[in-house]
């Protein structure tokens, strides 16, 4: 059973330990792509979306696949260590070209206009250590920069994960398992979220040897801005 913290400064350790752990493993998640992307990759392709923001990228791995597959691929990463990471092995492979990395701390406002993607792409980024108010920002951040009929692909840990209920809680299905906090997801979470798109698609998978059991969340932005009176349709 999860235990209650005190400490109110967890959330501001988190991208030191990020930053440590990239510094000592430079393949922490393998050079393979995710399942997550390979499925993400086949949805945009499939809808002609070519321009896509990819977010929390880690090392790249993920970033690479999108690329090699011909996206034009712009990312976000609260890292010095990963963005480094992911533009030497974009050099590396010839795919400068398709991939722009920019240091970035996603719960602020993105350096991006309006409607500058056809696509926003994570894994893994929505279950890290953000509370419901962050993620109901980020999803609004992305919805603002996806044009309209855009899609927001994410994946999040979910509360049928072995981990779930383990470790240290800190509140709002925030729970620090492994030295890292872990936001698990269930389906209120992700209809929460979901104010000016349309869910289209919930998918779960299993990732990893324990497994981690995640969603694969897809969501299209409403054609109306939800100010004017669109939500969700």
């Amino acid at each position: 059973m999860a235990e209650p913290s005190n400490d109110d400064q967890w959330r501001e350790r988190e991208p030191v330990k990020w930053q440590e752990a990239f510094a000592r493993n430079n393949e922490m998640f393998g050079e393979a792509p995710s399942a997550a992307v390979v499925r993400a990759s086949e949805m945009f392709r499939s809808r002609g979306l070519t321009r896509i923001l990819e977010l929390g990228a880690g090392q790249g791995r993920d970033t690479m696949f999108l690329a090699q597959m011909g996206f034009d691929v712009h990312v976000l990463d609260y890292t010095p260590e990963g963005t480094r990471r992911i533009a030497e092995k974009a050099a590396a492979l010839g795919l400068s070209d398709r991939v722009t990395v920019v240091l970035h701390d996603v719960r602020n406002p993105f350096p991006f206009a309006s409607e500058t993607f056809d696509a926003c792409y994570s894994h893994m980024l929505y279950c890290m250590a953000l509370t419901l108010e962050e993620l109901r920002r980020l999803t609004e951040n992305i919805r603002t920069v996806l044009h309209p009929h855009g899609l927001n692909s994410y994946t999040a840990r979910h509360t049928g994960d072995p981990h779930y209920g383990q470790g240290v809680q800190h509140g709002e299905g925030l729970v620090e398992v492994g030295g890292f906090i872990v936001h698990f997801f269930d389906r209120k979470t992700v209809e929460s979220l979901a104010e000016g798109y349309r869910i289209i698609d919930i998918h779960e998978f299993e990732e990893g040897g324990l497994p981690r059991r995640l969603m694969q969340v897809t969501l299209e932005k409403s054609a109306v801005d939800a100010s004017v009176g669109g939500r969700n349709g």
